[in-house]
């Protein structure tokens, strides 16, 4: 009866190792493609708070909370199915569909810089106005959500590169580990971030000169904040998005461009002590390059189209 519990006790034990190495597998997995993603990740978090913001400050965080809810559907209703059967069915299509997606992301990239060049349209403004304030918050989540899933589907496509050798559960466990992890980051910042001025704002009122102070700093920083959050969610964008590309043309045997930044990144990388960096750096450099180019080309390309028609 004991050696029967005692082999009970073996099984029990042996699985609970397999289950925590299983786990580790995923951790490992779902680390390794959120890294990855890491660039869509900062845009996604600079772009997501200007939805939520001109509301009434009770209403911030619901519109955040929805945003968040959305994006979750998009990942686990449509993307998380699509990528795995991508994955099952159609294993050859992951390179092109990621370079479909570094085209995408340089081209979003190349818009933000036009437009911040040559100015935003008020036009939306002006249709925004006639909204009642129920309306327009309807109208700004589903924007917002369509956003997230363009978003959303480039954060599964490369992270479904990363994760692409692994088994198909392996593959779904990390994608989806990658997906509530990712969506509770992103949308935690954003809430942080669109109730900033409110904390400042609160602090401000204490009778403490410090709460004070950090209060006023809070409340100025803020816009420069977002600034900074736009302009590093753009460069992310420029340097993930050529750097897919950069690699899709290495796994079709393209060469020259990514033997040439390569030989340009290990020659950077031979500084003392820094050297890991500046050869990061570099890549990411000549790869913000690349998709600074063929976001140009492709912006150019659709720009002509309408005065084609015309």
């Amino acid at each position: 009866m004991s050696s029967g519990l005692v082999a009970l006790l073996d099984d029990v034990a042996g699985i609970a190792k397999l289950a925590a190495a299983s786990l580790d597998d995923v951790a490992g997995a779902a680390s390794k493609a959120g890294v990855k993603a890491a660039g869509v990740v900062v845009d996604d978090t600079a772009v997501t708070p200007g939805y939520a913001m001109g509301f009434t400050p009770e209403r911030e965080l619901p519109i955040v909370f929805k945003i968040a809810l959305g994006s979750l559907r998009n990942k686990f209703l449509i993307l998380l199915p699509g990528a795995l059967g991508l994955s099952a069915f159609a294993p050859w299509a992951i390179t092109p569909v990621l370079m479909l997606g570094g085209g995408y992301l340089a081209f979003e990239a190349t818009e933000k810089i036009l437009e911040a060049l040559h100015g935003e349209d008020t036009g939306d403004v002006v249709e925004e106005l006639a909204l009642s304030s129920a309306e327009l918050e309807t109208q700004k989540i589903a924007g917002a959500v369509r956003t997230d899933l363009i978003l959303s589907a480039e954060i599964m496509a490369i992270s479904l590169g990363e994760v692409s050798d692994q088994p198909l559960l392996m593959q779904a466990a990390a994608l989806a580990v990658v997906s509530v992890a990712l969506t509770v980051g992103v949308y935690g910042v954003v809430g942080l971030i669109v109730k900033m001025d409110d904390i400042g704002l609160h602090l401000a009122r204490r009778d403490s000169r410090a709460a004070k102070a950090v209060g006023a700093a809070l409340v100025r920083g803020m816009p420069v904040v977002m600034d900074l959050l736009t302009q590093v969610g753009t460069a992310a964008m420029l340097w993930v998005g050529g750097g897919i590309l950069v690699h899709g043309l290495e796994h079709f045997h393209l060469t020259p461009l990514p033997d040439w930044l390569e030989a340009a990144s290990h020659w950077a990388g031979q500084a003392p002590l820094v050297g890991p960096l500046t050869a990061w750096a570099t890549f990411a450099a000549g790869s913000a390059v690349v998709g600074l180019v063929v976001g140009g080309v492709i912006a150019g390309a659709l720009h002509l189209v309408p005065r084609k028609a015309h």
